[in-house]
């Protein structure tokens, strides 16, 4: 028996659809729309299509967007300069800045600068810091790992007393999702590239995340029958037989996977869209707290 399709479109769709009516009612009580700042360095073509599509999905919920470009070599201190004046600037309710930078730059040192209560992205570490404790909770939470717990809940898989194993330990993916799995009662296990028996961990888990950044690395032998499983990758693969001359994939292997699991997320159509719709509730969080009707 073929397992549940989790379609992350239309539950992102949910989230979204939730999103516009809140900032309906936010602007009809004579709040101004929420503002989101993208801060874009370089001209990694990429990054320009994620920050597009966020700028569009602001307008189209009814939220302002602002866009900040700067040059691929501009310095530590124009970047900080930048994001100081967005944190003072109060049309601005949320600050991201598109990850990953040049390498010349302190990655670690610009996100320390966003101010916590506009960090929509979940990455300053006050906020991580506050994830990873008990009895603290943190003003924003990472839009992919949020993403996933919202697929799962949606789709009516239990986390209490689960198993759960998450495949990769990235600050942006693996390592937050493992801590909002803890949150939920699970028992967690992360797996890294020096894990032992990999395949035979992964069968242990009644939830099992793949966000290792390997091209169908999970294999239906690895997945415990009627497992959820969360594909977080994308990987675009080569195909001349294509009519694009590729395919995207994720890290699972969905074909033969779907036959054994119990759950399970394609890749894209699942975790992709659930991202730009987190990042659109945080940034409506964001207003909601700056104008005082979230209690933190």
């Amino acid at each position: 028996m073929s397992a549940q399709i989790i379609d992350g479109k239309a539950i992102a769709k949910k989230v979204r659809d939730q999103v516009a009516q809140d900032v309906a009612e936010l602007i009809a009580q004579g709040y101004p729309p929420p503002g989101l700042a993208t801060v874009l360095v370089g001209d990694d073509p990429a990054s320009e299509v994620y920050v597009g599509m966020k700028q569009r999905m602001c307008k189209k919920l009814g939220m302002e967007s602002f866009s900040f470009r700067l040059p691929a070599d501009a310095t530590q201190e124009e970047v900080e300069k930048l994001v100081s004046e967005l944190n003072a600037d109060p049309k601005v309710n949320g600050i991201l800045v598109q990850l990953p930078l040049p390498k010349h730059l302190d990655e670690e040192a610009v996100l320390r600068t966003i101010n916590v209560e506009k960090d929509i992205d979940g990455f300053h570490p006050l906020n991580i810091g506050r994830l990873a404790q008990k009895g603290r909770e943190p003003l924003f939470v990472p839009c992919t790992p949020d993403g996933v717990m919202v697929l799962l809940e949606e789709s009516g898989v239990k986390f209490e007393g689960a198993e759960a194993v998450v495949l990769g330990r990235s600050n942006i993916v693996g390592m937050p999702a493992a801590l909002l799995l803890v949150k939920r009662n699970a028992t967690v296990t992360i797996c890294h590239s020096r894990t032992k028996n990999l395949p035979e961990v992964c069968r242990r888990a009644d939830i099992l995340i793949a966000a290792v950044g390997r091209v169908e690395m999970v294999k239906a032998n690895w997945v415990k029958p009627g497992a959820a499983v969360i594909d977080v990758g994308t990987h675009r693969v080569d195909d001349p037989t294509k009519e694009k001359g590729y395919y995207l994939t994720g890290d699972v292997a969905f074909d033969e996977v779907k036959e054994v699991a119990g759950w399970i997320s394609p890749s894209p159509g699942g975790v992709g869209p659930m991202t730009i719709a987190m990042l659109m509730r945080n940034t409506l969080r964001a207003a909601k707290i700056a104008h005082g009707l979230v209690e933190v």
